[in-house]
């Protein structure tokens, strides 16, 4: 008889058999681009197996030994260690012949030290890396989760290129963290956290879910929906998501860090004095069991691209906020998620901000179950200021009445306080060089009448207002909509 994860992998296959079919018959036929359908994983592990069956070691790797981070006091153990007290009889990480991976933490010892790095507990810490790397995408993993004091079991991702620039700087997706509610969470709420570089250190953006009814210890599925630009977090339901970052959302110089591979990472951590979780006390589980079910990666099927119309230009004074927006509607398929949208203007000392209807995110059109989104485009240009420059520069009959004058009383000032005898040459010299500017200046006349345009500012003409779309099956690297909006600056 067929296991449920028997028949899973046979659907799966049956699915993908299908799946090529119509997507080859679509091609064929030139059917447009519907509503997003995940379809099926694109790298998937079921855990499928007797208990006993070896993790899949083209899947998985592991990371071993006290790591000396966050004040943690786990030794993380391979299935086959004998070392620190990890045990191949009693492994940290198994396949328990019921279709789950299981992660447990043991404490070593009645009374297990909670100082950091103690390594009196063993855990486990599955990876990807060097195995399998993606880059956007919908990533979910159905588990059940321990509770207790300094217990803290996370799903996550890490930069593949961490190697090379290091962490936070390869960035880092949590899907979720647990930690007891003395630490800010508590069996009833998880938190989905991005983590990148910014001046003062590691920063980190999210949001925390709270389920309605139950709690982490029954299987709930947590996950992300991964596209250029975007990060959208959920539990259970990927068309509910509960926290929604972009790249816009990034201030005060951090730096968004998650359009590049990234590598996944299953662990349960043990916290000592100082952690996040805080230390394990007497009522601290040991073994502490995180069931896994599945973990699973899809790939977006093609989604159409965003239609614009055309927005309304703006016209607007430097420096002014009066007309300096311009609304519009954007339409697509309902069901095919959101879109990121960002603007850019070519006029110089200005900028644009964008804004959108969509209560998750004021950067995304969500077209999960709208067709059409608002969006408005607000630019702000600086001021001009004509300033002493421009007066000096305008060289027309009044100013040159005004330099006339200015020279014969200053002329009549030096008669009075000395006598030409008793000028030096120099002083002669000076004089007819300055009475030389004068006249130069105006007193003949010339010059324009008309003053120069100012200055130090956005400068008066016409410029163009670029706002792009990237939808959640887009490549990153090319928009895949934009549309130009006139902006006239006087």
């Amino acid at each position: 008889m067929q296991t449920s994860r028997e028949r899973f992998l046979a659907v799966v296959w049956t699915a993908a058999r299908a799946g090529a079919l119509l997507l080859s018959l679509g091609f064929l036929m030139g059917i447009p681009a519907k509503a997003q359908n995940w379809g099926t994983p694109v790298w998937f592990d079921e855990f499928t197996g007797p208990q006993g069956t070896p993790i899949d070691t083209t899947k998985w790797t592991y990371d071993t030994g006290i790591l000396n981070v966050n004040n943690e006091v786990e030794y993380y153990c391979a299935p086959n260690d004998t070392t620190h007290g990890c045990n191949p009889s009693a492994p940290n990480a198994y396949i328990d012949g019921s279709g789950h991976l299981i992660i447990q933490a043991i404490a070593q010892g009645p009374n297990p030290s909670t100082v950091p790095y103690s390594g009196s507990w063993t855990s486990a810490r599955l990876i990807t890396n060097g195995l399998e790397s993606f880059q956007y995408g919908r990533v979910e993993s159905l588990m059940s989760l321990p509770v207790g004091p300094g217990i803290w079991p996370a799903f996550w991702a890490l930069g593949s290129n961490i190697g090379s620039v290091g962490w936070p700087t390869c960035g880092e997706i949590d899907y979720m963290e647990n930690v007891p509610a003395s630490a800010g969470l508590g069996p009833t709420i998880i938190s989905s956290t991005l983590h990148g570089n910014s001046p003062t250190g590691v920063y980190g953006v999210g949001g925390k879910y709270t389920f309605p009814s139950g709690d982490v210890t029954g299987m709930h599925a947590y996950g992300a929906i991964w596209s250029p630009g975007m990060v959208q977090f959920y539990v259970d339901d990927p068309t509910k998501v509960f926290n929604v970052k972009t790249a816009s959302d990034m201030t005060g110089g951090q730096v968004w860090a998650f359009d590049h591979p990234f590598f996944l990472l299953l662990n349960l951590a043990i916290g000592g004095v100082g952690s996040w979780p805080g230390p394990t006390d007497s009522s601290t589980p040991s073994p502490a069991i995180m069931t896994v079910d599945y973990v699973r990666i899809y790939k977006a099927s093609a989604v159409p691209a965003p239609t614009f119309g055309t927005p309304p230009s703006i016209t607007v004074k430097a420096g002014s906020v009066t007309g300096n927006t311009s609304s519009f509607t954007i339409g697509n398929t309902v069901g095919s998620g959101r879109t990121y949208l960002v603007c850019t203007t070519n006029a110089p000392k200005a900028t644009c901000q964008l804004s959108t209807d969509d209560t998750m995110n004021a950067y995304t059109a969500d077209f999960t179950t709208n067709s059409s989104a608002k969006v408005t485009v607000t630019v702000a240009t600086t001021a001009n200021s004509g300033g002493v420059t421009a007066l000096l520069h305008w060289r027309g009959p009044i100013w040159g009445s005004v330099a006339c004058m200015l020279v014969t009383v200053i002329l009549l000032f030096v008669a009075l306080q000395t006598s030409v005898q008793r000028l030096s040459r120099v002083s002669v010299v000076g004089i007819a060089l300055f009475l030389a500017a004068g006249i130069l200046l105006g007193c003949s006349g010339g010059g324009s009448s008309t003053p120069p345009p100012p200055s130090g500012g956005t400068t008066p003409g016409s410029y163009t207002i670029t706002v792009n779309a990237y939808t959640l099956s887009g490549n990153g690297t090319n928009a895949d909509a934009t549309v130009s909006i006139p902006l006239t600056v006087n």
